[in-house]
C-alpha cells in the first residue's frame, strides 16, 4: 500500500453486453455457478438508466450474479441493438481485454467448458516453476476462453510462491 487513501475499494463487479440474455446465463449462472440475486428490465424513456450508460432511448434487461469475491453484470440491450460483435476480436485491442476466474482445478474447469462448447485459445498452460516435494503445484496455470458471444475471460489456478496472488 502506498499509505493514501485509496479513492475505490475495490472492483465491485464487471459488466457485459451480450445479444442474448437467456443464452448468457447458460454461460454464468448454469456452467460457472453464479448465483443470480437480481433481475431487471426497462422500458425506452427511463431517463435514469439513458443518463447512466450514456445511451438514449435505451430498453434492455439485466441480471446481476456474485461468483465468488465479485459480481458479474450482464446486460441485453433491447434498443438501440448493437452491430454483432467480432467473436475473434484481439484481445491487444484497446478498452476491455479479459476478466479472470480463479479456480481450485483448471483441468476440470477447463474440461467442463470444452464439453459445453466453450472455445479456448489454448489448453491450460504453467507459468513455470517446480512442483513442491508435496505435490503442491507452484506458480499458476492459465488459459483464455470466450464465453458464447466471444467475450474474453481467463482461467487461472494459483499455486503457492507465484507472482500472481491467489484470492
Amino acid at each position: 500500500m502506498s499509505g493514501k487513501d485509496p479513492l475505490a475499494q475495490g472492483v465491485h463487479h464487471v459488466a457485459v453486453s451480450v445479444p442474448d440474455i437467456a443464452r448468457a446465463r447458460e454461460f454464468y449462472i448454469d456452467l460457472l455457478g453464479a448465483e443470480e440475486l437480481a433481475q431487471t428490465e426497462w422500458e425506452e424513456g427511463n431517463a435514469f438508466i439513458n443518463e447512466i450508460v450514456g445511451l438514449p432511448d435505451c430498453s434492455g434487461r439485466q441480471f446481476m450474479a456474485r461468483l465468488g469475491n465479485a459480481y458479474i453484470e450482464v446486460f441485453e440491450y433491447l434498443t438501440p441493438r448493437s452491430a454483432a460483435q467480432d467473436e475473434n476480436r484481439p484481445v491487444n485491442r484497446f478498452g476491455y481485454t479479459h476478466f479472470g476466474l480463479q479456480v481450485a482445478d483448471i483441468d476440470l474447469v477447463y474440461a467442463r467448458m470444452v464439453e459445453a462448447g466453450i472455445r479456448f485459445h489454448c489448453p491450460p498452460r504453467h507459468s513455470g516453476g517446480e512442483e513442491a516435494q508435496d505435490g503442491r503445484r507452484q506458480g499458476f496455470r492459465s488459459t483464455y476462453g470466450r464465453d458464447f458471444f466471444g467475450n474474453v475471460f481467463e482461467l487461472i489456478e494459483v499455486g503457492e510462491n507465484s507472482a500472481i496472488p491467489a484470492l
